[in-house]
């Protein structure tokens, strides 16, 4: 399980890797474009998969 859960941290490389998904304006968030807003979201979304793999790790040390 815990070697399984690391990759959890390539979907955030997979989706800035395929620039074609998001390469757009529309549609807007609060006004900024898609192409900006969709890559912070990814930035939030990288902390969260990381804290998740750093629990499953640590939890695994423990056993």
């Amino acid at each position: 399980m815990r070697r399984w859960v690391r990759l959890l941290l390539v979907l955030p490389f997979a989706a800035m890797l395929w620039v074609p998904s998001y390469n757009r304006l529309t549609p807007r968030l609060f006004s900024i474009p898609f192409f900006y807003w969709y890559q912070m979201l990814w930035i939030l979304l990288t902390g969260v998969l990381v804290g998740v793999v750093l629990l499953v790790e640590r939890d695994a040390e423990r056993r």
